[in-house]
C-alpha cells in the first residue's frame, strides 16, 4: 500500500514538473524588434540650456507665502528667448499666470492630437547641506554631468522636449497631427493650479487626445533583479492618493488620575492595528503586464516562477513584499504621517487626531479604504474623515494603443539593447488631472537611471549625464517623427 502511494505521489510530482517546464518553454518573449537608428546630432547648446534652466529657482513650497512669482516669470522668459521658433511658430497660451501650453497645429485635423507634458517646478533643496558636492541651483557643468535640482525631475523633461521641437522646427517639419506641449508650474505640490487648469482649458476646447506622455518611470540599469539588460519601464497607470483623518474624544483630566484607556492610547492602538494588518497584497493589471514582459527574459528558474503564477503567485508576492518599493508595488500602502494631541505634560488630552496616507492600487477604491479602516480598527470611538485632495487610482492605459507602441518603438531605436515593459507608477504625476482629455496616459522619462540616480531624485547631488540628456532629446525628436510624420 505504502509503495503504491509513493509511486502515485512520485508520478504526480513528475507530472507537475512536466507542466511547469512545458509552461516555461512556452513562455514567449513580448519584446518587439526594431533596428537601432544612428544617433541624430544634438547641439551642444542644449547642455547650457538645461544648466541655465536649473539656475532659475522655480521652487514649489507647501507654504503658499513662499511662492516666488518672479522665478517662474523668469523661466517663461528664458523659454521664450531660448526657443524662438517654438515661441513664434506655435500657439502659446499662458495658463493661470505661470503654466505654459503650446499648440503645434497638425496637417490633418481628422487625426487626434497628442500631448507631451512636463513640469517646470522643483522641490526645495537645502543649499547649506554639506552633503551637496555642488550648489543645488548652480547649474554646474562638468565633463560628464549637468548638475543641480531639476536635472532629473523634471526640467530635464521640459528642456528635452523643447530642444527636440526646436530642432524639428528648424528643419521646417510640420506634424501630421496636432501636438500640445503642456508644462505645469506646481506638480510638486499636487498640480492644482497648473496641470489641473491646463486640463480644464483643454476640456473647454473639446480636446480629445490620442494619448498623453508625461514624466514618470525611466530606463533602469541594474535595478530589475535577475536582468542584466537595461529595462525601460513605461507607466500605464499610477497609484491613487487618499489621506484620512482619524480622531477620538474623551473626557481628559489630570495626569495624576489617568483613565484605563487614554485618548492617545485609543488612537495609537487604532494606528497600530492599521500598520499590523494592511490591505491584502494584489498583483494589479499593470504589475501583471510587467511580469508578462520581463518574465520571459529572466534566467530559467525565475522564468519558471513567472510562467507558472497559477502555482507560484504567493512566492512572487512574498519577494515583492520584502522591500519597501516592492511592497508598494503589490499593496495599497498605509502610512501614518501626522499625530496631534496634548498641550501640557500633566494634562490628559481630551482629543487626538492622526493623518493616515494611503497610496491606492489600481483595482481598489476610496470606499475600499474606508471599509478596510472600519473593519480593522473596530472601534466606534474612532471617527473617520477623508481630507485633502485625493484621487482614485488611474485607469490602466491600453498597451496595444498607438501611444504605447510608439513609445516602445522609439525606445528600441534610440537605446541599445533595452528591454521594454509596461509598469505601475507608485508615485503621482500631473496626469491625474488629464483623465477627461484622453483614455491613454503614459508616464515615461527617456533617461537611463541606476539605483544611485533614483536616490538623487528629490535628494542631494541631483545630476544627469550629458550623453543621457542628449539621448533624451533624441528620443523626443524621433518620437514626434514616429507619431506625427
Amino acid at each position: 500500500m505504502y509503495i503504491k502511494l509513493i509511486k502515485i505521489t512520485g508520478l504526480l510530482i513528475l507530472l507537475l514538473l512536466i507542466v511547469l517546464i512545458v509552461k516555461t518553454f512556452n513562455y514567449k518573449s513580448k519584446q518587439v524588434a526594431y533596428k537601432l537608428i544612428k544617433p541624430v546630432p544634438v547641439s551642444s547648446h542644449c547642455i547650457q540650456h538645461l544648466s541655465d534652466a536649473v539656475k532659475i529657482k522655480t521652487i514649489s513650497y507647501d507654504e503658499p507665502s513662499k511662492f516666488d512669482s518672479a522665478a517662474f516669470n523668469n523661466l517663461i522668459s528664458f523659454i521664450q528667448k531660448t526657443y524662438p521658433l517654438s515661441d513664434s511658430k506655435l500657439q502659446k497660451t499662458i495658463i493661470n499666470k505661470f503654466s505654459l501650453l503650446y499648440k503645434w497645429e497638425g496637417r490633418d485635423t481628422s487625426l487626434k492630437p497628442i500631448i507631451l507634458m512636463g513640469h517646470m517646478d522643483v522641490v526645495p533643496a537645502d543649499e547649506e547641506n554639506k552633503k551637496w558636492d555642488f550648489q543645488p541651483f548652480g547649474g554646474e557643468i562638468t565633463e560628464e554631468y549637468i548638475c543641480g535640482r531639476g536635472t532629473l525631475d523634471d526640467k530635464v523633461n521640459v528642456i528635452g522636449i523643447l530642444e527636440a521641437v526646436e530642432m524639428l522646427l528648424s528643419e521646417n517639419f510640420k506634424p501630421s497631427r496636432t501636438i500640445y506641449l503642456a508644462f505645469g508650474h506646481d506638480e510638486e505640490i499636487g498640480g492644482e493650479n497648473g496641470a489641473k487648469k491646463i486640463a480644464e482649458y483643454l476640456e473647454f476646447q473639446h480636446v480629445n487626445a490620442e494619448f498623453i506622455l508625461d514624466e514618470g518611470l525611466v530606463i533602469t540599469r541594474g535595478v530589475v533583479p535577475g536582468l542584466l539588460p537595461d529595462v525601460a519601464l513605461i507607466g500605464v497607470s499610477e497609484k491613487g492618493y487618499l489621506s484620512v483623518e482619524l480622531s477620538v474624544e474623551t473626557e481628559g483630566g489630570h495626569s495624576s488620575m489617568p483613565a484605563k484607556e487614554t485618548t492617545i492610547g485609543i488612537l495609537s492602538a487604532a494606528i497600530c492595528k492599521l500598520e499590523k494588518y494592511p490591505m491584502k497584497p494584489l498583483i494589479s493589471e499593470p504589475v501583471q503586464q510587467f511580469l508578462d514582459y520581463v518574465g520571459p527574459e529572466m534566467p530559467f528558474f525565475l522564468k519558471l516562477a513567472f510562467a507558472n503564477q497559477w502555482l507560484l503567485k504567493s512566492f512572487i508576492i512574498s519577494k515583492y513584499e520584502a522591500s519597501g518599493s516592492g511592497n508598494a508595488t503589490v499593496r495599497t500602502t498605509t502610512a501614518p504621517t501626522i499625530f496631534k494631541s496634548g498641550v501640557k505634560e500633566n494634562v490628559m488630552p481630551s482629543t487626538a487626531t492622526a493623518t493616515i496616507n494611503f497610496r491606492i492600487l489600481p483595482g481598489e477604491t476610496f470606499d475600499d479604504i474606508i471599509t478596510h479602516i472600519e473593519k480593522t480598527v473596530k472601534d466606534s470611538r474612532i471617527k473617520i474623515k477623508r481630507i485633502g485632495h485625493g484621487n482614485e487610482a488611474a485607469k490602466v492605459s491600453d498597451i496595444h494603443s498607438l501611444g504605447f507602441m510608439q513609445i516602445e518603438k522609439t525606445i528600441k531605436q534610440v537605446f541599445k539593447n533595452t528591454l521594454t515593459a509596461p509598469s505601475l507608477m507608485i508615485a503621482g504625476t500631473d496626469e491625474k488631472h488629464y483623465s477627461k482629455i484622453s483614455s491613454n496616459l503614459f508616464r515615461f522619462l527617456p533617461c537611463v537611471f541606476n539605483s544611485d540616480d533614483l536616490k538623487r531624485i528629490h535628494g542631494v547631488n541631483e545630476k544627469i549625464g550629458i550623453d543621457n540628456f542628449k539621448n533624451c532629446v533624441r528620443f523626443y525628436q524621433l518620437f514626434i517623427l514616429n507619431t506625427c510624420e
